[in-house]
């Protein structure tokens, strides 16, 4: 396990996204139209407020409550009652399929189509986010199910230092940019 990921510029928020598999969860439930940096470091702000990150203390609160706490300034996401909502279903789900314990997703997982769907098939993961979370998996954690998960661009699993999540950016915009110009052709 490595002791921090450099998705944020906290060395607090990339110690608990490292350590805490709900707060890595969590990141990537944020992680959609706002920047990496404010998506990772979503779960401390949130752990801070709440004072846990225990998904069934979150998935048991009041909805207007925790909506209250993602409009806190600064904000945890640009859009926080969704947002709020979404985390609140992602937590009721790790509580209802793996006991409360994120990190199950990957542990128990037979093989790679396995791992696909576990992670599919949480509330706020398309495809993409299958795939960036396989590649942080495979690439940062080890684990062997999601090797088959990464794929041929860059993603946030090649990420070991603040240096190369700016490149990561950097490269993920040439990539969409590649992917809108394919499409307009």
């Amino acid at each position: 396990m490595p002791e921090a990921l450099y998705f944020t510029d906290s060395d607090e928020a990339n110690e608990l996204i490292a350590r805490e598999p709900l707060a890595l969860l969590i990141g990537f439930v944020l992680d959609q139209q706002i920047t990496v940096q404010t998506a990772f470091a979503g779960p401390l702000k949130l752990k801070q407020r709440v004072g846990t990150l225990d998904a069934a203390a979150i998935a048991a609160m009041d909805p207007q409550v925790l909506a209250d706490m993602f409009r806190q300034r600064p904000a945890i996401h640009r859009f926080p009652g969704s947002m709020a909502r979404r985390v609140q279903e992602l937590c009721a789900f790790v509580v209802e399929e793996y006991g409360g314990d994120a990190e199950r997703v990957w542990t128990e997982a037979a093989d790679a189509s396995d791992l696909r769907r576990r992670i599919g098939a949480l509330p706020g993961f398309g495809k993409m986010k299958v795939t960036a979370l396989g590649s942080v998996l495979a690439l940062r954690f080890g684990v062997e199910a999601a090797s088959e998960l990464v794929p041929d661009h860059p993603t946030l699993g090649g990420v070991d230092s603040p240096a190369a999540l700016a490149d990561y950016q950097a490269k993920k915009r040439a990539h969409k940019a590649s992917l809108r110009a394919a499409r307009t052709a």
